[in-house]
């Protein structure tokens, strides 16, 4: 068994719950650009090429209105200012991973990014791959469902209310995985109570960017004392 295939096998178990939910919110978003006016080429090809679920969603507005490109910028760094953290995070799990490292950079979503970090890879398997195939494999279940989607929207009609609380009980379900594998919960603690006051002090749609930024600054500032104590801050 070549390198390739054993990452593959290694890889495909971790990514299959992420498969329902991918393939579900593709196929609400192929419907949604049809019914927007958009032809099926539009989710099909904007899946591939910006692999972004919730901007993609937001995109559907930007292009039914004016011309406005530096909204679009501003709109898509305030949805997307996440993926500044985590590009962070994985800087020394991309190294040594040669050319595959600019996929894997582009392919980052929120469900890869939670695989490739907290995953104890095998010793026999090759890291490059597995992260490799897990990027992939997610890309291409997006884009399976906005293909299904955007192909059956003028035929198929159905009610996509509460579809997207298939995602948030998908992050549950891995940070229990996380905190079941940790000696103790100091990181996962400290992520929570933050997030929680940022919550109450900057309301529930602006909390996210600073609380990552104070998790962050949390986490390198103690980085040390809960290595020490046995806990998992990244890479």
């Amino acid at each position: 068994m070549n390198e390739k295939t054993k990452a593959f096998k290694a890889a495909f178990p971790h990514t299959a719950p992420i498969l329902a939910g991918f393939v579900f919110l593709g196929i609400a978003y192929g419907i949604y650009m049809n019914t927007a006016g958009f032809s099926a080429a539009y989710p099909i090809v904007m899946s591939a090429t910006i692999f972004a679920g919730s901007m993609e969603f937001v995109a559907v507005n930007l292009l039914l209105g004016a011309f406005d490109p530096m909204r679009a910028l501003a709109l898509t760094l305030m949805v997307n200012a996440r993926h500044l953290f985590y590009g962070i995070s994985m800087l020394d799990k991309y190294k040594g991973t040669g050319s595959k490292k600019y996929y894997l950079i582009f392919g980052m979503c929120d469900e890869s990014f939670s695989i490739n970090c907290t995953t104890d890879i095998p010793m026999n398997v090759d890291k490059g791959w597995f992260m490799f195939f897990v990027t992939l494999l997610n890309h291409s279940y997006w884009v399976c469902g906005a293909t299904i989607g955007g192909i059956l929207g003028s035929v198929v009609q159905f009610n996509t209310k509460g579809l997207g609380f298939v995602m948030t009980a998908l992050f549950v379900v891995i940070f229990l995985a996380q905190w079941m594998k940790e000696n103790t919960h100091d990181s996962a603690l400290l992520g929570l109570g933050v997030s929680l006051l940022c919550l109450i002090l900057f309301g529930g749609r602006n909390f996210i960017i600073p609380a990552m930024i104070i998790i962050l600054a949390c986490l390198t500032l103690l980085k040390n004392p809960l290595e020490k104590a046995g806990t998992s801050v990244g890479p």
